[in-house]
Order: C-alpha cells, then sequence, then structure tokens
C-alpha cells in the first residue's frame, strides 16, 4: 500500500510498497478516506520531541470505511463508516474500566513512535484497528468533517474538566440512555432539563486549531462569556466569528489585570491554556479569580517558569486535559449537527503524496494555515 513515511528529522518518502497490514481477532481493517495533519505531527516531525522517532507513518486524527473484520467481530461489517480514538487502550486495567482510557498504562498513540513502542497511523491507505475505539459516522457526514472528531473530542475533554460551574448542557434522558451525551450512561448526574445550564467566564489562552475549538465547546456546553487571547489578529477575529464574546492580542500591556477587571474584578471562573508555554501559563493563572481553575491543555514545552505564589496565594485549581476520554460521541454529532462549526478551520485537503509539501507548509507557519487534511489516492 501507499504511505507516507517520515524517515529522517523533516523528511518524508511517498513509500508506494509499504507493508499491508492485516486484521487479527478483534480487528478491523479500515481504508483511510481522510487524516488531518495535527500540530503535534508538526512540533514532532524535526525529532525534537522525542515523539516521532523514524521511521514513522504519522497520522491519528482519521475517517475511513471498514474493508475487512477480524474473527470474533461482530458489531463492525464491511461498509460501515467510521472514525476512531487516537489512542489505542487496553480496556481491561483499573484506568480503562473507570472510564479514564486516556490514562491507560498500555497506551498507544497512533502515528507516535516515543522509543517505548512505534505504532504506524493513518497517513496511509489502510490501517488495523482494535474494534473497541472505533466509532459510527453518519452517511451525512464528510469524512474530511469526520476526521475532526479527534480535535472536537479533545476540547470537549478539556471543558469537562473545568468543574463545579453551573454550565454545560442539559440532556434527555433518552440521550444518555443511548450514550448520546459522550461521557456517562445510567445516573450520570447531568441536569436532564430543557434549558442549557448557563453561567461561568472563561479565558481561552491560544486561538490555534484547538483553542478554537474549545471557544466552541465552550459556548455549545453554556459558558456565558468567552474570552479568547492570542498573538494573531486574524485568529482573534476568527475566534469572534467562531463564538468568542471578546477577544484580545496577548502583547496587550497589562493584560492579565484588565482580564480580571473586565471579568468581576477578581478573575475569571476559568482559564484554558492551549499553547504550552511559559508566557501563556503565565497568563491564564493570572486571569482567574481566586479560587477559580486553569485547565492546561498545551503541550509544547516540557518545562517552563511557573508563577507558584500566584497559583498558592489564590487557591487556584490547575489540572491537565490528555486525549479525550469518551467524548467521541458528542464530537460526532456535534460536527454533524453544526454546534461545533469544523469548515472555518480546514485550510485545505490534499492528496496524500503531496504530504511531504503540506507538511514544510504548515511547519513554516506563514500562510495562516489551521487544519489540511490529506486522503490517499
Amino acid at each position: 500500500m501507499k504511505a507516507l513515511v517520515l524517515t529522517a528529522p523533516s523528511e518524508f518518502n511517498y513509500d508506494i510498497g509499504f507493508p499491508d497490514p492485516t486484521p487479527g481477532a478483534g480487528e478491523v481493517l479500515v481504508n483511510i478516506k481522510a487524516c488531518g495533519i495535527c500540530g503535534s505531527d508538526i512540533h514532532g516531525m524535526d525529532g525534537r520531541s522525542g515523539r516521532r522517532q523514524m521511521p514513522i507513518v504519522m497520522g491519528h486524527e482519521a475517517a475511513g470505511e471498514i474493508t475487512e473484520v477480524g474473527e470474533g467481530v461482530t458489531d463492525w461489517k464491511v461498509g460501515d463508516r467510521v472514525t476512531f480514538d487516537s489512542t489505542e487502550y487496553c480496556g481491561e486495567c483499573e484506568e480503562c474500566q473507570a472510564g479514564y482510557v486516556n490514562l491507560c498504562p498500555d497506551r498507544k498513540v497512533l502515528g507516535v513512535s516515543p522509543g517505548s513502542y512505534r505504532r504506524h497511523g493513518c497517513f496511509a491507505e489502510k490501517i488495523v484497528l482494535p474494534e473497541r475505539i472505533l466509532y459510527r459516522i453518519p452517511e451525512t457526514l464528510s469524512y474530511e468533517k469526520a476526521a475532526f472528531a479527534e480535535p472536537v473530542a479533545i476540547a470537549l475533554h478539556a471543558v469537562n474538566l473545568a468543574d463545579g460551574i453551573e454550565v454545560g448542557e442539559a440532556f434527555t434522558d433518552e440521550d444518555c440512555a443511548e450514550g448520546e451525551c459522550g461521557t456517562c450512561e445510567e445516573g450520570c448526574g447531568h441536569d436532564h432539563s430543557e434549558e442549557d445550564a448557563k453561567g461561568g467566564t472563561a479565558v481561552v489562552v491560544g486561538a490555534g486549531l484547538i483553542g478554537l475549538l474549545v471557544i466552541q465547546a465552550l459556548k455549545a456546553r453554556g459558558w456565558e462569556r468567552v474570552i479568547a487571547v492570542d498573538l494573531d489578529d486574524k485568529r482573534l477575529e476568527l475566534s469572534k466569528t467562531l463564538g468568542a464574546d471578546e477577544a484580545f492580542n496577548a502583547k496587550q500591556e497589562g493584560l492579565a489585570l484588565h482580564l480580571r477587571e473586565i471579568c468581576g474584578g477578581d478573575g475569571a471562573d476559568a482559564s484554558f491554556e492551549v499553547v504550552g508555554a511559559g508566557a501563556p501559563v503565565d497568563l491564564a493563572v493570572r486571569s482567574v479569580r481566586k479560587g477559580g481553575q486553569v485547565i492546561l491543555v498545551g503541550n509544547l514545552q516540557a518545562s517552563i517558569p511557573f508563577p507558584l505564589q500566584e497559583v498558592v496565594t489564590r487557591q487556584i485549581t490547575l489540572r491537565g486535559s490528555c486525549s479525550c476520554a469518551g467524548e467521541y460521541p458528542e464530537a460526532i454529532r456535534r460536527i454533524e449537527d453544526g454546534s461545533i462549526r469544523v469548515e472555518p478551520l480546514l485550510s485545505a485537503v490534499a492528496p496524500l503524496e503531496d504530504g511531504a509539501d503540506w507538511f514544510k507548509r504548515l511547519y513554516d507557519n506563514k500562510e495562516g494555515l489551521l487544519k489540511v487534511v490529506l486522503q490517499p489516492a
């Protein structure tokens, strides 16, 4: 089969003779129809992150069609349209049984090779996957849009972690019985009322792709006021188009104090840091009220300077947000119904064979590209 292989730092080979995978027991073979280039792929392609050790077929934001099922697979058939979790988890450990599949000690991320494992991903014509990570996609949803399910699920997961605030989507009993709420089953504790709960102010630091999805997820869940911060004025304008109530350039002098003042004088209820660098984390911490929450989503740098005294003296809660854990059904539904819009984030759809060029363009970051989706021929 054909695959786009990272063979050396920032070097790709479009391999037309890459070995075809074969499904084993409990697995299916999926023909990839669309796969998005993730920011982690861009950050990993030059070797600095250590999580894309070569050679590796990257890619984990994908959708496709089942073409073969392995022994024991009964819930899936040839022709089913699917997307899938970016993480293979065991399904049996204590974490998985508790619903924290993103924290499975044996987890393997598609398209990642950190040294302890090498799991080829979806920048290829085909991939074999365990059936437990599959999700159906409706006929009305294009493969290109379905490839956004993974980043949308990541955004929803981050929003789920900001607890203790009376905000969020209301679900019917029928929704929860069918798992439509994305996170829970019987006895979920959600407010099954007719209207969404309202309230809460959030600051989103970083208006890249995930940040723009976090903004939309917050508004979809009923957060009353969402403020976007970024260095790029064009992305700030886009953030307002997608639901941000206000937007500020991070270069603005005294921005942290200003954010506190406009959020009631003491700060926002929560902030979401979606960059993963020192200055954005510092701003995220300083923009929340006493007792507020900071959700750390970005993962650009391994370590950063940290405003410890600010966190301690204002009793701020920090929570790391890792991948997603059960938000795929809601992500798919929100993409389909338009409550989270992905079309404005789709910069280009291109053939897989042109992938090396698109990786370079994204790496150079001169065109303001957000999401590029590659399609095998």
